[in-house]
């Protein structure tokens, strides 16, 4: 049998502790946490349906709310249907306006909020790089355009659900369907024949389309 001297067991030991301690320092070294709040855009948040993403959650919810813009439309000239499916419009933009209704409980507006803020935090963690500080500008700045849509829709969905008189709730219904269009899809507001990022133009889309040109230029998608 092989023995080894007294010095050559220190040296073994001494190595064994110096990378025991190494694994522990890089176990604790703190995490990107640019990539951590990108994360809490399109993976998971604490305090969504299912801890789903932020912008998945608006997602989902914006769904929901043209599902039943276009519903309200189906009877222009009964008022309590217009009514109704109003306030299920509301009840997915925020429901803390009105609490029942088909949505998931949380909202678009307070979601796409929770994107800009979200994501404005990765642009301004350490170390965050060129590409997150770029694409966050045009995710935020498309998520602010659809908390904006989001305070209108709530705003007619108001004064619908406060007339008494059909033909005049049908026109502001008409404006809200199209308002619950640009959560998603934005609106080409310079009528330059195109939907980009800037202000009142982009909505969850552009954020969901720059969401991603940003986790691939950080490799973490191909």
């Amino acid at each position: 049998m092989r023995k080894f001297g007294t010095a050559t067991v220190a040296a073994v030991l001494l190595l064994s502790a110096c990378s025991g301690q190494m694994a522990a320092e890089k176990a604790k070294a703190p995490a990107n946490m640019a990539h951590a709040h990108m994360g809490h855009v399109t993976t998971s948040w604490k305090d969504t349906p299912d801890k789903m993403g932020l912008l998945p959650t608006a997602m989902a919810e914006a769904k929901i709310a043209k599902q039943h813009a276009t519903l309200v439309l189906q009877q222009p000239a009964n008022l309590a249907w217009l009514k109704t499916h109003t306030g299920h419009v509301i009840n997915a933009v925020d429901p803390s306006v009105e609490a029942e209704g088909p949505g998931l409980g949380y909202g678009v507006m307070k979601a796409a909020a929770g994107v800009n803020q979200h994501i404005n935090l990765a642009a301004g963690s350490d170390g965050a790089s060129g590409n997150v500080k770029a694409h966050a500008e045009h995710v935020g700045t498309s998520a602010q355009n659809t908390v904006d849509w989001a305070r209108l829709i709530v705003a007619l969905g108001q004064r619908v659900q406060a007339s008494d008189n059909a033909a005049n709730a049908t026109v502001m219904v008409s404006q809200i369907n199209g308002l619950a269009d640009q959560l998603i899809s934005g609106t080409d507001a310079n009528k330059d024949g195109k939907v980009t990022w800037v202000k009142g133009e982009g909505g969850l889309g552009q954020s969901e389309l720059h969401m991603g040109f940003m986790s691939k230029g950080e490799g973490l998608t191909n």
